[in-house]
């Protein structure tokens, strides 16, 4: 599924990132997620509150997670390409899921999460991010949420850890 997000041209774009809420959308992440132009979810919502409450931050993209079932998650896509500005983001909850070869496809983000680790790194010239879990802490992984900075073609990427 592609959608299209533009913001005022020339204007850098602020994308915050979250997964894994699992129904707990914390005032810490709220928090963080304030001043995005866009919000991505990488899975594992919870309830349509949580989409309720990030899209009054800002415009909201979620993809469904292996934990998201009922009538409300069946109306998310498993993936979704978001053009932001100049650039294209592949949205995944999770990356075994990914079978698509990035540079071929143009696509500068691939988003997940699932993994409750976050993480980013990039491989050749595409960035792999997962923001980690906003939700409920899991084991010792902190909790955290994830920012883009993207201006042009270029991509900047930040793990915001959340002290709760």
């Amino acid at each position: 599924m592609r959608r299209s997000f533009i913001a005022r041209r020339g204007a850098p774009i602020k994308v915050g990132v979250i997964s894994d809420t699992h129904g707990l959308l914390r005032l810490e992440a709220l928090a963080a997620l304030r001043g995005s132009d866009l919000i991505i979810h990488a899975g594992d919502v919870g309830n349509t509150e949580v989409l309720d409450r990030l899209r009054d931050v800002a415009p909201t993209f979620a993809v469904r997670g292996n934990n998201d079932r009922g009538a409300w998650a069946a109306k998310l896509p498993l993936t979704a390409d978001i053009k932001v500005g100049d650039i294209r983001v592949h949205v995944v909850h999770q990356i075994a899921h990914f079978g698509l070869d990035p540079d071929a496809a143009g696509i500068s983000v691939v988003v997940s999460g699932h993994s409750h680790r976050p993480s980013a790194e990039r491989r050749g010239g595409v960035l792999y991010l997962n923001p980690g879990s906003a939700g409920p802490r899991r084991f010792t992984l902190p909790i955290a949420v994830a920012r883009l900075d993207i201006s042009g073609h270029r991509v900047r990427s930040k793990i915001v850890e959340l002290v709760c």
